[in-house]
């Protein structure tokens, strides 16, 4: 959850520990509320990006972001993952992202970044899975 009121924007981001399995699926929904904790904020106007870097490629993967009124869904899809770690072991790669969001402004857009984090990739041992 993130309540987005003007003097927030710039402020320390929330700090997400995402945890997916390689070759899934995986989807993170973020919440903008109005300071009353129950109304979305209007998010309409903002373009949502949302990037995870894997540094033992040194490769940044665009996330898709599909956004609503008030909230968006960041999601890891399946031939993303299938390329984060290695092995069999409990966590196979620990890979940082982020969401930003671009806010139209009269002067100069504004540039917000409410969500950084660690998605933690387990590896997956079904037959014929990602390995």
């Amino acid at each position: 959850m993130c309540v987005p009121s003007i003097e927030k924007h710039g402020a320390t981001p929330a700090n997400i520990q995402w945890t997916v399995v390689r070759g899934d699926t995986a989807t993170l929904q973020v919440d903008f509320f109005e300071d009353d904790e129950t109304t979305y904020f209007d998010t309409s106007n903002w373009t949502f990006f949302a990037t995870a870097y894997d540094p033992n490629g040194d490769v940044l993967d665009e996330l898709t972001v599909e956004s609503e009124d008030g909230y968006v869904t960041i999601i890891a899809p399946a031939d993303v993952t299938a390329n984060w770690g290695t092995s069999y072991s409990a966590v196979v790669a620990e890979l940082p992202f982020d969401l930003q969001i671009k806010i139209p402004d009269e002067d100069n857009d504004i540039i917000w970044t409410p969500v950084i984090g660690t998605i933690y990739v387990i590896g997956d041992i079904t037959p014929g899975g990602t390995l």
